[in-house]
């Protein structure tokens, strides 16, 4: 475990995913050296999320946003997951996220399901 170290930015973060996704196939068994890594790098993970995506970046629609505007990450890309309608619909507030669509979103694009799942209010048809 001596690898583990405090995440201070992005690069730190995206590390600590991909160290951590290691584990999603197989999750170790706790107090094992691997069990203990994998608790330490998830709350790491967590309080990197919480500082830093929750609040800074709003709603689930912001959070989406953030990410094709800020991670690389498209709209196209996010119609690949869901559907083409369903994102255009998403993103200007007219449907709401599915769980399926949080969990997908979630897998693919690294971001914390908390984000994506919080209440936001809606503008269209579905309000």
């Amino acid at each position: 475990m001596m690898d583990v170290k405090p995440l201070h930015n992005e690069r730190d973060y995206d590390w600590a995913i991909r160290e951590v996704s290691r584990y999603f196939e197989s999750e170790p068994e706790p107090g094992t050296a691997d069990g203990d890594r994998f608790e330490v790098l998830s709350t790491l993970i967590k309080a990197y999320e919480d500082a830093h995506f929750a609040t800074k970046h709003g709603d689930p629609v912001d959070v989406l946003h953030f990410a094709i505007e800020s991670m690389g990450r498209s709209q196209a890309e996010l119609a690949g997951l869901i559907g083409r309608n369903r994102a255009s619909e998403i993103l200007n507030r007219v449907r709401p996220l599915t769980l399926d669509m949080i969990r997908t979103i979630s897998q693919e694009w690294n971001l914390p399901i908390e984000a994506l799942a919080a209440r936001y209010d809606l503008a269209g048809a579905y309000a």
